[in-house]
């Protein structure tokens, strides 16, 4: 029984264990089938689906990094080849190309098969040449000319001038820019209903170049109503934070000064001991009279702490440069107004392409994280430079300038000219935080040789230095204290070229002698002799003076201003050591007004005055005033008149030509109006100007008479002439008459650099006196000064 039943037991499982095996099996024939199917490389794979990426190659590309082309790629290394995916990387890589200003490059992709069915994509790039802005259009511009929105743009219409500038290549971030440029220009002259409607930028592949289309929506024109302050804080006087209100009714619209203004009342509110406290500008349109009423509304802010402020994305700029700029610190009471005046502190310093500043939550609801991002760009540059001048004729210069050295933010410039009728070395350096403080210190170095022989029979080198302190007081005013040493070398060239000095050193075979073998005077004196005053001044001269500048500036623009107000006061106290004893004032200022668009008016006033410390003495020598330390002026004064053209001269001298000998007070004023010339384009930077000149420089205060070798000597004959010998003294023609001038000049703007055409016709004059047959002492005119320079 036992041996029937156990055989049918077992059938079952048998069958069953048979059936598994060949489960198994059919599983594993699907899995290496499978495996087939998706294993790389493989042969029947590459024929059902195409080949695999080995890699990707870039070709071609020199203008262009190739890490910003391959971040914009779909196709990748070891993936499936994709057609699609490749043409729609050919026009990613025009599109990078478009954005760097070349919108002419060509792209072609090609395969390069390889074995085991995978592939190089390779992708070969004709840069070609640069694309530049064809044309910049502005529509819905009916206040604004379409020239002066072009003129605040950085982006520029290309022109002949192109091959010198690379502001009129397409760049989207530098459009961007110019884009805020035009919306601030509108908020700052009245137009507080602004707005940007659209940009659009096209490549016209027949100009072979980009059209760009700015549509705007001015709005009206406001001016302000009533200016207010609403205090809603307890203990704030309203009367004490006013000071700071730069918005004054009546005046156009200004969101800047609004801004300033905020700002300013945030501080004194802050100092009152109420660092929570925040100000809010309530603006209130009245269409009908296009005024905005104005209340700065002083309420408590939200009591939140700066926890930490965290400095990122600096590769160079060391981080307390950053922080530095921020009156505020981790701990304080945050405050939106600082913050926002920190981030245009931080743009304005030129050390970054980017900066943003933005917030994220603390440890605790009253506590913020200040984030402040930013890239380090290049802040060193080299140039050459070179230009002419009718006073200095042609020069060069090369310099090597540093604004952020090793990070610190520091300036340092090493520069040597080279000219005609000048040359020399100077070395700046400038700590803008000096010990830790918002204020500049710094040093200048300086050789400085000039010709003046055309003028004054002489040559002169300055050797040197200048300390400085500077203390910005506000925005807008600055005092700077100085101290510099500083010795002059004069000396009197004397050969048969330039026998300027053969009166007292005769040239052998040269100078014409009298029977007693001393020089003839009519011959040493006609053929160009420096005055004795100019003679004892020989040798060096060693000056040791501190000073103080008194700057103020509200122009809206340093390099073309067009509105604002500028003046410096300058006073100089020499006699700490050295051999100048001396008080000295001198200031200058300049308020520009724009009348019309583009017609801007200027209206000008300087001075100055010089004292020696002894008043003189009873035989004429006027103590330590020395000629070196006297005002020398032309066309710096008075256009259409030389340099040292004005002012007392020595008229003893038969040297029609020269001989100025310098004045101890000055003035003069200045009209102008510069204007654009009308059918030319604005890109070429061509101004016209028309101007009067009125001035005048007197008060000779140095020594009048000398013995033969120069130097001063109690008077014995007074200024008779002996035997026909050169005198011991000197007379000198002290005229105060105000000397005028008109004329008109072309300015230009150049990409080399700011080029300057004046014509002027003097009005007024010193005719001077007529002596043994020849004028002496008249001023000396120069009708047409240019002046110009290069940066390449």
């Amino acid at each position: 029984m036992m041996s029937t039943t156990t055989p049918r037991r077992k059938k079952p499982a048998t069958t069953a264990i048979v059936a598994i095996s060949a489960l198994m099996a059919g599983i594993t024939a699907a899995e290496s089938a499978f495996a087939q199917q998706v294993v790389p490389g493989n042969r029947r794979a590459s024929a059902a689906q195409g080949p695999v990426v080995n890699r990707v190659v870039i070709e071609g590309n020199k203008r262009v990094e190739k890490a910003l082309i391959e971040d914009q790629l779909q196709a990748r290394a070891r993936a499936p080849y994709n057609q699609a995916a490749v043409d729609a990387d050919v026009q990613r890589i025009l599109e990078v190309y478009r954005r760097s200003g070349r919108g002419l490059a060509q792209v072609t992709p090609r395969l390069v098969d390889l074995p085991n069915g995978t592939v190089d994509v390779v992708y070969t790039i004709n840069e070609g040449d640069k694309t530049g802005v064809e044309e910049i259009r502005f529509v819905g511009n009916n206040q604004v000319s379409s020239s002066r929105l072009r003129g605040i743009m950085q982006t520029t219409e290309t022109n002949l001038l192109s091959f010198l500038k690379s502001t009129d290549v397409y760049d989207p971030d530098r459009l961007s820019n110019d884009l805020d440029l035009i919306r601030r220009y509108y908020l700052k002259n009245g137009y507080a209903d602004y707005r940007l409607v659209s940009s659009d930028v096209q490549f016209d592949p027949n100009e072979g170049g980009y059209v760009i289309t700015i549509t705007v929506d001015e709005g009206e024109q406001y001016r302000f109503g009533s200016v207010s302050v609403d205090p809603r804080l307890g203990g704030v006087d309203a009367e004490a934070i006013r000071r700071g209100i730069t918005t004054s009714e009546g005046s156009i619209y200004n969101a800047e000064a609004v801004e300033k203004s905020v700002q300013a009342l945030t501080s004194n509110v802050g100092r009152q001991g109420n660092p929570f406290a925040q100000v809010r500008p309530v603006g209130t349109r009245d269409p009908s009279t296009r005024t905005v009423n104005l209340a700065y509304v002083v309420e408590e802010g939200p009591r939140i702490y700066i926890e930490r402020i965290n400095v990122r994305g600096n590769s160079r700029t060391r981080d307390y440069v950053i922080r530095r700029e921020f009156e505020l610190g981790e701990g304080d009471a945050y405050n939106q107004v600082l913050v926002d005046r920190a981030e245009r502190r931080l743009n304005n310093l030129g050390y970054f392409k980017r900066v943003r500043i933005s917030n994220e939550p603390g440890s605790s609801a009253d506590r913020v994280v200040v984030n402040v991002d930013v890239e380090d760009q290049s802040t060193g540059s080299f140039a050459i430079s070179g230009g002419y001048s009718t006073a200095d004729g042609f020069i060069g210069e090369v310099s090597v300038t540093e604004t952020n050295f090793l990070g610190r933010g520091q300036f340092v410039r090493l520069a040597g000219q080279l000219g005609q009728r000048a040359h020399g070395v100077d070395f700046s350096f400038t700590e803008p935080y000096f010990l830790g403080y918002r204020m500049s210190a710094g040093i200048d170095l300086f050789s400085k040789f000039s010709d003046q022989t055309r003028y004054s029979r002489y040559e002169n080198r300055m050797t040197g230095g200048t300390l400085r302190l500077g203390l910005p007081m506000t925005e807008e005013f600055t005092i700077t204290a100085r101290y510099s040493l500083y010795q002059q070398s004069l000396d009197i060239p004397n050969d048969t070229d330039q026998p300027f000095n053969d009166c007292s050193a005769p040239i052998p075979g040269y100078t014409q002698l009298n029977a007693n073998g001393t020089p003839n005077r009519q011959f040493c004196e006609g053929n160009g002799e420096a005055s004795l005053a100019i003679k004892e001044s020989q040798g060096d001269t060693i000056t040791s003076l501190a000073g103080l500048t008194f700057n103020y500036n509200t122009l809206d623009s340093v390099r073309e201003p067009r509105n604002g107000f500028y003046a410096e006061v300058k006073t100089d106290f020499a006699g700490l050591g050295g051999d100048s004893r001396y008080f000295r004032v001198t200031g200058d200022a300049r308020y520009y007004r724009e009348f019309f668009e583009d017609v801007v008016g200027i209206a000008r006033l300087q001075g100055g005055h010089i004292m020696g410390f002894n008043g003189g003495d009873d035989d004429g020598n006027n103590g330590d005033l020395r000629i070196v330390d006297h005002f020398f002026m032309g066309p710096s004064l008075v256009r259409g008149f030389a340099p040292n053209g004005i002012g007392p001269r020595d008229i003893s001298s038969l040297d029609s030509r020269a001989n100025a000998i310098g004045g101890t007070t000055y003035f003069g004023g200045t009209l102008e109006v510069q204007f654009p010339i009308w059918g030319l384009p604005r890109e070429l930077g061509l101004k016209g100007a028309v101007f009067a000149d009125a001035g005048t420089l007197f008060g000779y205060e140095g020594p009048t008479t000398f013995n033969g070798s120069g130097s001063i000597l109690d008077p014995v004959n007074g200024c008779a002439q002996v035997n026909n010998e050169p005198q011991n003294c000197i007379e000198v023609l002290d005229s105060e008459k105000i000397r005028s001038s008109v004329g008109a000049s072309i300015l230009w703007t150049s990409p080399l650099g700011p080029i300057r055409f004046d014509y002027a016709f003097a009005l007024s004059k010193e005719e001077g006196v007529w002596r043994d047959g020849t004028r002496v002492g008249a001023d000396r005119t120069q009708a047409f000064r240019f002046s110009g320079g290069t940066r390449f």
